[in-house]
This record gives structure tokens, sequence and C-alpha cells, in this order.
């Protein structure tokens, strides 16, 4: 019939947790190569099919759909009292949805990541317990009473604070993205992981309050004439020391302890992070115990020798810790599955660590046509901004893609591009377009596009 709408297609959702313990281990002691790729991508695609297997979706009975003309059991029985969990936890028929660590990423669980399952969340806050880990030497559950910040250096005054004593300052509450540098790193050279959650997952969105730091070296006296950088340490094993410009040090940074309206998890550093907007996770520094206010770049060993970009002539480049204008289209996306031809709503993430994002377009043939999509409220500074756009699927191939501009008319480019001036050898600040291939069977995968 002319005019009638669409009718709505359905998404099978990527399998979860598509790796047993063995598959781990054996795809750690291999290490980091082809082979541990194809071990992924054989047992995802496992996963995939047997969820494809069993009855995706409910199917009405021809009479009427028997949930609905049937009371069950939850309408005509009373319920759990109030507070029968002290501490609400999400359904267990969410148990699946977790934080995943991607096998043979690194050897060591203790300096290991944990990656965010963005295919399976809404709008742009990260819920505290599915927020990305990553430890440099574990993490530890710090008795606040115990812990202790200090401020040193280029100061009048050298001050030891306690928690009462933060708590006690004028706090501030923003809402801002953390991704780690190394986030998209292994998409570097080629397709290398099979879902969203791994390629893009080391990426969180908080609500973070604390004090400012800009309150603490008014307090302490800094010295305005000589004072260029600030030196930020934590109190885990790995003594995690980064250097901060002053000028970013009195612009927006906190000393935070409380994210999403509670006290930090202590796997997030607990009772106490730095929060740098715009800046990559590492500088976010955990367990904060220390800032020390100096006249030079610090040189530490996890900013000389790692955390580095390697560029194509063989040299490396420091303190580029801006995380540059970027997208990802979150659902569909890879591991996915289209059930139907008919309308789909893709939605996504877009961010940029130099302020607002001004526009997201959208494409559903790899790049040769875009169209613009809508932004959600509410479009923060430094924050995930959450995009929907309409498609109709007709049963054909496409490659889905999508572009973000920030505020400063940066336009996120294509892999191709970035890789014609950094090279295939880097491992941080990936910041390319990426592609979601939909074959016609509605399988989508991961594909890299120029």
């Amino acid at each position: 019939m002319a005019g009638e709408a669409p009718k709505s297609g359905r998404i099978l959702r990527a399998p979860e947790n598509f790796v047993d313990s063995q598959l781990a281990l054996d795809i750690t002691s291999k290490g980091l190569n082809d082979q541990r790729r194809s071990f992924l991508r054989k047992s995802f695609l496992a996963a995939g099919a047997a969820m494809a297997s069993g009855p995706a979706f409910s199917q009405a009975a021809a009479g009427g759909d028997p949930a609905i003309l049937k009371l069950p059991e939850h309408s005509t029985s009373l319920g759990k009292p109030v507070a029968t969990n002290p501490y609400g936890m999400p359904s267990r028929f969410e148990s699946a949805l977790q934080r995943r660590e991607s096998p043979g990423l690194t050897r060591v669980n203790a300096a290991s990541v944990s990656f965010t399952p963005l295919q399976s969340l809404f709008g742009i806050i990260t819920p505290s317990g599915l927020h990305f880990e990553r430890h440099h030497q574990g993490w530890h559950d710090i008795d606040p009473s115990q812990h202790r910040l200090m401020v040193n250096g280029l100061v009048r005054q050298q001050k030891v604070y306690t928690m009462d004593d933060l708590m006690r300052l004028p706090s501030v509450s923003r809402m801002h993205f953390i991704e780690c540098g190394a986030n998209t790193a292994m998409e570097w050279g080629n397709v290398a992981v099979p879902s969203v959650q791994y390629s893009h997952g080391m990426l969180s969105c908080s609500e973070f309050t604390g004090v400012p730091l800009s309150v603490l070296l008014e307090d302490c006296g800094y010295d305005k004439k000589t004072a260029r950088f600030v030196l930020a340490e934590g109190a885990d094993g790995s003594g995690m020391t980064r250097t901060i410009s002053i000028e970013r040090a009195l612009d927006d940074v906190i000393v935070a302890w409380a994210m999403n309206g509670e006290m930090l998890r202590p796997e997030n550093g607990y009772p106490l992070r730095l929060v740098v907007p715009g800046v990559q996770g590492v500088s976010w520094v955990k367990w904060l115990r220390r800032i020390e206010v100096g006249d030079q770049p610090y040189a530490t060993k996890d900013e000389a020798i790692h955390y580095v970009d390697a560029m194509p002539d063989g040299m490396y480049r420091q303190y580029t810790s801006i995380q540059e204008c970027k997208s990802v289209i979150t659902t569909p996306s890879a591991g996915q599955r289209l059930l139907d031809t008919g309308f789909y709503n893709i939605t996504g993430l877009a961010w940029s660590g130099r302020g607002k994002i001004k526009r997201v377009d959208v494409s559903a043939d790899g790049g040769r046509n875009w169209r613009t999509a809508r932004l959600e409220s509410p479009v923060l500074s430094k924050c995930l901004t959450r995009f929907n756009i309409d498609w109709t699927w007709d049963g054909a191939p496409a490659v889905l893609q999508s572009r973000a501009i920030d505020e400063t008319g940066y336009v996120q480019p294509k892999i191709n591009e970035l890789r014609a001036v950094r090279g295939t050898r880097s491992i941080y600040h990936n910041n390319a377009i990426q592609s979601w291939q939909v074959a016609a069977s509605g399988e989508v995968s991961n594909v890299q596009v120029y």
C-alpha cells in the first residue's frame, strides 16, 4: 500500500560471554597474533549461531499471545518487600551484561583491561558496575580514613589533606567521558576484534563529584610565576605518575571522590582520583596521593617510554594526551544480526576531548553518501553525546559508518587518512571512522572500508 510505513526490524543481540576459561587460557598462551584473532572470531561466530538457533522472539499463538491473555504469577501474588536487597542489583535476566577482559590482550590480569559493553547501554551514562577498567598493578580497596593527599613542590605552603578535609571544600559535579589512550588500538593494522565492546569499550561516561584542583593549588599558594606543570601520583603498586600542564590543571581538572552520585568504586580509584576532562584515561590517576607543582615536564616512566605514539619515521611523539573527536555506531554493530528487512534506529556515541560535539553524519553505503543524525540532549563539553538516525534496510548488503564533527571544526578521519600521517605501528589515539558491514543474511561484522 502506497505511503505505508515500513515494518520495524528486529535485532538479535550479540553474544556476551563467548570465550570459556580454557579457550581464554589457550589464547593467552599464544599471545597477540593471527591465531588469537582466529580463535576469537570462530568462538564469537559459534556463540552467535547458538543464539540464532533458539527462539529469538516469542511468537503469539493464533488465538492471541498467552503472555497477555493469561495473568502471570507475579500479577496474582505478593512481591518481595522493600529493601530486600539493601544495595540494589540488576535483574537476574541481565546477568550476561558485564564488562569483560579481552583474552590474550595482556599476560598479567593485574595489568589488564576490562571493556564496557557499549552495544547494550542506553543514553550516555555508564553504570558504575560496567565502567571499563585499566590497571597497571591491580586495584585495592583503600581505607579512606587512612588515605592522604599531599600537595608539594612550587607552593608557598605544602599541605596534606585527609578525605574529610577535601570533602569539606566547595565541590562541583560534572559529566565527562573517559577513554583509554589505547582504545581501538588493535584496529590500527587491520580488523582484529569481533564486537564494539572490544573495539571501543575502553570508554565510559559518568558524573564525577569533587573539588576543583585549582582550589587546592590556590589553597597551597602555588607559584604563579614559575609553575608550568603538575605531577599527579597514584598510590597503587605501579606508582602511576603523569604530567599535566598548569593551564589544564587550573581549568577543569577535578580531585574526585564520587561517581554517579555515590563514592567511587574501588576499581575506579576509591577513595580519590583525578578527573582530567578530554585527556586520555592514564592521566586520570586513581588512588591519588600526591600533586607536585613544577616548572618542567617530569618525563616519568609512564610518559617517557609508555603512552607514546610510534610514527612512520621511527620517531615517537610524547605528551599527545588529547582524545580527538571520535564516534561509533553501537547498534547495529558487529556480532548483532538483523532478522528482518524494514525500519531500524541506528544509534551510537560521539565525543571529543576539545569540547562539544557539533554534528554526526551517518552513512549506510561505506561513506559515499551521508545523512545528518539527531543529537540527543544533553550535549555537553567533553562528554559522550548520543546520536540516532532512522534507516530502512531493504535486505541488500550495507556498510554503516558514523563521522563526528566537534565545535572546533575537527572532522573524524577515515582509517586510511589517519594511517597516512601516523602509519600502522601505533597503539594509541586511533580515532578513525568505524565500519560495520551488514551482510544480506543480516549478520553484522567488523570491517575496514576506506
